[in-house]
């Protein structure tokens, strides 16, 4: 397990020197800690498209569609002969995630979702599994007959992102596939909005079976909202979903509008923490929201400026580790928001996939706790029930960073872990 952030070695484990135990030492088995994800398996694929070529195919601007097979191949084809491809990714919001946790943290990930039960060299499902990382566990795939699922990514001048997905075998993870000892397990259950889009579908069941089986067990439940107009069109289902199940969702803001008919990002925030304990809001941008709880007694206030927008001196104590909300005897909101990592890359071709690196680098933090707790139960970091390693603060940073390397690399994933030094960060910082 590395630890989340390029922090030195006397910040991973703050204890007393007599109980200083080395981050490099591994003492637990292997593949102990571990996060479990249902995801519809596809690959991405990412062209350029005009305003007049979106339109002639019926294709309304900044949507997640599900078309036929036909269209999809149509598009593609127009796209392939005009040479306007640009790449072709193992995909799915689930995916990229589960693929960019393991990058950061060197930790084991489990996949669970259908898949072409005959893989030949160089088809989508060959590629989908070469362009994943190594740690991420296919075992528990369900093999069906049929063709992977392909999600356009089409990209019109004005960089916006319109998804049009031909299903394929995407949707036929059964109940069957879904394994108890699996999820029980685990240090977080991943689940996305895409996969409980087709009630009628058998990765609907299961999902609604593996909520229920980490809601039993306690495993954190981590929900992406996916697109708005999903959201909007079932905006009760979702609402009373999160509300049962979910403990960290994230969204961006659009999708938060549809959630919760709130235009403010830090308003829909202040709303969402009704349900979840933890919430991530990306704004473009604008960068990034965290908001979480935690109980009055650990707040701790903020070393930084303090801001008010909307809500008034809403970051005053981002420098508070988040709790569940369950867990505290006197629960209080908190709020951080931080600007794009130096600014943002020069040039933004691609927004594909920055915020499945935020929620993946928020998610390793949480590991990250669990794992210390278990390695130094004796720790002060574990003096109350935490639900981060970090400060709501810390994780922003991270999740900010993590998203960065997306966005100017091009790609719906990390390419390769963070770098060892950063160069923000002045010589002399190293040397304290």
């Amino acid at each position: 397990m590395k630890f989340p952030g390029k922090r030195k070695t006397k910040h991973y484990f703050p204890v007393n020197e007599a109980k200083r135990v080395a981050f490099e030492n591994d003492l637990f088995v292997p593949g102990s800690m571990y996060i479990v994800g249902i995801d519809q398996l596809i690959v991405d694929i990412e062209g350029h498209i005009d305003f007049l070529t979106l339109e002639s195919f019926q294709l309304k601007k900044g949507e997640s569609v599900v078309e036929s097979d036909e269209l999809v191949e149509g598009v593609y084809r127009k796209l392939k002969t005009e040479n306007k491809i640009i790449g072709e990714f193992a995909g799915g919001a689930i995916g990229n995630t589960l693929h960019n946790f393991s990058v950061l943290s060197d930790c084991r990930s489990i996949a669970l979702g259908a898949i072409s039960k005959n893989i030949s060299v160089g088809d989508y499902a060959f590629k989908y599994i070469c362009s994943t990382n190594s740690l991420v566990d296919f075992s528990y795939l369900k093999p069906v007959d049929g063709m992977m699922g392909r999600a356009l990514s089409l990209i019109t001048p004005d960089f916006e992102r319109t998804f049009v997905i031909s299903k394929g075998v995407m949707n036929e993870l059964s109940e069957d596939f879904v394994s108890e000892e699996v999820i029980k397990n685990s240090s977080a259950l991943l689940l996305s909005a895409y996969s409980l889009r087709d009630k009628y579908s058998p990765i609907f069941a299961s999902s609604l079976k593996a909520s229920e089986i980490a809601k039993k067990h306690n495993v954190p439940i981590v929900f992406s909202l996916g697109t708005s107009s999903l959201i909007l069109e079932h905006r009760d289902f979702f609402n009373e979903y999160i509300k049962n199940y979910v403990s960290i969702l994230a969204s961006n803001e659009e999708e938060s509008h549809s959630l919760t008919g709130i235009v403010d990002p830090l308003l829909a925030l202040e709303k969402i923490l009704d349900n979840v304990d933890m919430c991530l809001l990306t704004v473009g941008p604008q960068g990034l929201y965290i908001g979480a709880h935690v109980d009055q007694e650990f707040k701790r206030e903020t070393r930084d400026l303090i801001h008010s927008k909307s809500i008034a001196e809403y970051n005053k104590f981002e420098y508070s580790r988040s709790m569940l909300k369950a867990d505290c005897r006197n629960p209080m909101k908190i709020y951080t928001h931080i600007n794009p990592y130096m600014g943002g890359p020069g040039v933004i071709k691609n927004t594909n996939g920055a915020g499945d690196a935020a929620l993946a680098a928020l998610i390793h933090d949480v590991v990250a706790n669990s794992y210390h707790r278990k390695l130094v139960p004796t720790s002060p970091k574990h003096g109350a029930k935490f639900l981060t390693y970090s400060s709501i603060h810390q994780v922003s940073k991270y999740c900010n960073r993590a998203s960065y390397e997306v966005l100017k690399s091009n790609s719906p994933r990390l390419l390769k872990g963070l770098p060892l030094r950063e160069d923000s960060l002045e010589e002399a910082y190293w040397d304290l």
